[in-house]
């Protein structure tokens, strides 16, 4: 199944208005996971609710955006409430991504998967998006089959871990309060995990040294 089944809702930003634009506007999703780095996760994707509301419309228009003059654009993201902790270069990267939709899928942003066949297809096309790195492909594309019901064959295994059933990994396992409160604690335990790591393998590296020496 490709299509996006009906009724199915996202709620990561945890603003009614704003989840609403999500679940209805694939290019309001992707712009959202696009946003979603280095700023709480709700900022990320309340960002374009903040952006549709900003140019006085009630969704994203790819060709309206990629056309915008960039100072402007960049300038509307700045505003307060910024969108992002980097308006500046944010708004770039948003007006990248829509001039590919533009380029790549006539100005749709539903068409990046509404007529794919299998997780890999659908992976390598998210990943071609600018601004989409494989771990944030992998991220999207398991939003996709757990909450938008966009389910080709094998997604769950292209999206990787963020596709494991009852995990808490991603912006992909947010449906509500409680779900985003594990998410994040799970980031947090990664990050600790992480730097735990790390300072381990300094200090070996120390000692191997000092024993070398």
């Amino acid at each position: 199944m490709t299509a996006r089944e009906p009724g199915r809702e996202l709620r990561i930003a945890q603003r009614p208005e704003a989840d609403a634009l999500l679940s209805r506007s694939p290019l309001a999703a992707l712009t959202g996971m696009l946003l979603d780095q280095q700023v709480p996760m709700e900022w990320a994707f309340t960002g374009p609710y903040t952006i549709a509301t900003r140019m006085g419309r009630d969704d994203l228009d790819a060709r309206e955006i990629a056309a915008y003059d960039p100072e402007a654009f960049a300038a509307l993201l700045a505003a307060k409430p910024a969108v992002h902790r980097y308006p500046g270069s944010m708004a770039g990267r948003v007006q990248r991504l829509c001039q590919h939709v533009v380029d790549r899928y006539n100005g749709d942003a539903g068409a990046v998967w509404r007529d794919v066949t299998t997780g890999d297809e659908l992976l390598k096309r998210l990943e071609a998006l600018p601004g989409y790195g494989p771990q944030k492909a992998r991220i999207f594309l398991a939003l996709l089959g757990k909450r938008l019901g966009v389910r080709p064959d094998g997604w769950r295994e292209a999206a990787g871990p963020y596709g494991d059933e009852g995990a808490f990994r991603s912006v992909a396992d947010i449906t509500g309060p409680e779900a985003l409160a594990r998410v994040r604690a799970t980031k947090q335990e990664a990050k600790r995990a992480a730097k735990e790591a790390k300072r381990a393998a300094g200090e070996a590296k120390r000692a191997a040294g000092e024993r070398s020496s």
